[in-house]
């Protein structure tokens, strides 16, 4: 693209520059509607399109991308896309019953908001099913763990891609988003649920030693379950404060956050569910060996036992050894 100014004539891109989503928003909020770019080639003729997961995931999360822009310039988004986008997604999957694999699949290093979006919006609809909801309710769920941090739209990108430590009122800026998700979602569909669920998914963290009476025993239920989602995906993801997870090392965290901070039956239907998918997987063991998950133990849910090469450990014995990981 060729060098751009904003209206009062201030430079805001150098010639040159490749147009990513990062671009766009700098050039919505600075209220440039045309710019000269050259359309090159997106793959060379030795990489492969996509980034790694299936087809389908990648329309969803260009999809989702489309929505954040639209909400971060005009305050508000078009539910057709969202309902069009999402629903034929979880049609497909609607019979998948290995959630492990799929989470799996997935998983990335460099997890964004899109990314992380879609995840969250896919694991609140499998445990909104475990949780017994209708077919409708688990699409209402889905939608409003998809749509949860529809409110970092109107975050500015340089706190959102900060990759270091945020000052205090880069930190009060960005808890804004909930509020500002709650708004969007009100001026853009008749759900008051999904807005809800977009003010609320971070409530637990003023509440960790909930009581009756207090803000959480006030959350919407479909509250209660994304906010499990999101708790879930995001400690799986890396980042500079904390090293990646495994999905086992999360869920054993998660399991713990059941016993008061958040909503002990959202959790244990999480739990419960998961836990037999990792039956079969290769995992690594905190002592460095992989194994695979023969049988999980009934007493003892994070202590199964475990086939290395040709001998057994079975953790409820070796209490030091846990499961850190588990291998694609």
């Amino acid at each position: 693209m060729t060098d751009t100014f904003n209206r009062v004539g201030l430079h805001i891109l150098p010639g040159g520059t490749a147009v990513t989503r990062e671009e766009i928003s700098l050039l919505i909020r600075h209220r440039v509607d045309y710019v000269s770019i050259q359309v090159r080639e997106l793959y060379g003729s030795d990489e492969e399109p996509g980034h790694g997961l299936h087809s389908e995931f990648d329309q969803v999360i260009m999809n989702y991308e489309a929505t954040f822009l639209e909400a971060l310039s005009q305050g508000c988004f078009t539910p057709a896309l969202v309902d069009s986008t999402l629903q034929p997604l979880l049609e497909t999957l609607d019979k998948q019953k290995d959630v492990v694999s799929l989470l799996l699949l997935l998983d990335r290093e460099d997890i964004d908001t899109y990314q992380h979006s879609l995840q969250v919006g896919l694991l609140s609809y499998y445990i909104a099913k475990w949780l017994g909801h209708s077919k409708e309710e688990c699409y209402r769920i889905s939608r409003a763990g998809y749509l949860h941090d529809i409110g970092k739209s109107q975050v500015s990108l340089s706190i959102l891609n900060n990759p270091g430590l945020l000052t205090a009122e880069e930190i009060e800026e960005l808890k804004r988003h909930t509020a500002y998700g709650y708004d969007i979602i009100r001026s853009s569909m008749q759900d008051e649920a999904t807005a809800l669920v977009a003010l609320q998914h971070h409530d637990y963290e003023s509440n960790p030693a909930p009581s009756a009476g207090n803000l959480k025993n006030e959350l919407h239920p479909y509250t209660e379950i994304v906010t499990v989602a999101d708790i879930y995906m995001k400690l799986t993801t890396s980042r500079l404060s904390r090293p990646k997870q495994g999905l086992v090392s999360v869920l054993r965290q998660v399991h713990e956050w059941g016993f008061g901070r958040l909503n002990g039956n959202v959790v244990q239907a999480l739990t419960s569910h998961l836990l037999p998918g990792f039956v079969g997987k290769t995992v690594q063991l905190s002592d460095g060996e992989t194994g695979t998950i023969i049988m999980n133990n009934a007493l003892d849910i994070f202590k199964p036992l475990i086939k290395v090469n040709e001998g057994y450990r079975d953790l409820s014995r070796e209490r030091t050894l846990t499961v850190d990981e588990v291998l694609v």
